[in-house]
């Protein structure tokens, strides 16, 4: 078993097959990926929110990699082990009208708002109106997809790439099928934190250092990502929770509900901006399917840790 670093030099924003790799490991490796911000840098800590009119969209997700897996082959299963983060200070969360958001439409203007990275905790900056634990994941982790040509990165495939699942934090296990030889594994879009369906379009966006070791399991198959992640969910369950929910036959519109009325709530007796309580939903609140048995309604609840408010 060998140690190995790859940095940041170099990075790609699409999946593909034939993309070569800057990096060959033997199964049992670990390796240390030094990881772009999402945007591949072009938001800083000096940035305000009319970075979205020069932002190069085509530049999202920059990842690391890929990395090759000696004798990997299609059918395989790639064993990955969550060792490590370290971030760098410093984290962003932000939306724009037309964006990606669960409530773009209700939101006019374009709004970023930047993070202090403190040890184990994530502020606003300059503030201290809420205090999120420190809980890093990568938003995207994948390996190479089956079918050839260049593919976008937004969203996940057989492949997993941007999925944005907490759960895969620093002591999680991530099982991904082996779509093309070698696997060529890639990682990025790191968040210092994020809630259960990232409603704003992001996490706490930010550049990292990730520590993950490889195996290469061919005593195994799976068709699409599953993991193992330990216990608890979050640091933030301490407090209990307020919940919010919506209901109807649209999980989707009951989502909005759910969330438009947390962000209502934040307001008023929280007192803080619409667009911060939106962007505290996006990287505190957990979205919950409740029940999908009493048709013609469904419920989806949002959950919001009392423990990250501190006013």
């Amino acid at each position: 078993m060998a140690d190995h670093l790859l940095d940041d030099s170099l990075v790609h924003a699409f999946w593909d097959r034939d993309h070569p790799a800057r990096l060959t490991i033997d199964s049992g490796d670990t390796v240390t990926f030094v990881c772009k911000d999402a945007t591949d840098g072009q938001f800083t800590p000096a940035s305000d929110a009319s970075v979205y009119a020069r932002y190069d969209r085509s530049r999202a997700h920059a990842l690391t990699g890929p990395v090759a897996v000696v004798g990997a082959e299609p059918g395989d299963t790639l064993e990955v082990e969550i060792l490590a983060f370290e971030h760098r200070g410093w984290g962003w969360t932000g939306f724009t009208p037309g964006g990606i958001g669960l409530l773009a439409d209700e939101f006019p203007a374009p709004y970023l708002q930047h993070w202090e990275l403190d040890g184990d905790v994530c502020r606003f900056r300059g503030s201290d109106e809420v205090a999120v634990p420190f809980e890093p994941f990568c938003g995207v982790m994948g390996v190479a997809p089956a079918e050839p040509g260049r593919l976008t990165t937004s969203p996940p495939r057989a492949n997993a790439g941007n999925i944005d699942i907490r759960g895969l934090r620093a002591g999680a296990t991530a099982f991904f099928p082996v779509l093309a030889p070698g696997a060529l594994f890639s990682t990025g879009d790191c968040h210092a934190a994020q809630g259960d369906g990232e409603v704003c379009g992001t996490g706490i966006e930010a550049p990292m250092t990730v520590t993950l070791r490889f195996r290469l399991r061919k005593d195994l198959r799976v068709d699409e990502l599953r993991f193992l992640t330990p216990s608890p969910l979050t640091r933030a369950d301490s407090r209990g929770y307020m919940a919010t929910t919506g209901h109807g036959p649209d999980l989707y519109a009951n989502a909005r509900t759910a969330v438009r009325s947390m962000v209502d709530w934040l307001q008023a007796d929280h007192g803080l901006s619409r667009e911060k309580a939106y962007v505290l939903c996006s990287v505190a609140a957990d979205l919950k399917i409740s029940e999908v048995v009493d048709a013609p309604n469904w419920i989806v609840s949002c959950y919001l840790p009392r423990s990250v408010l501190r006013r």
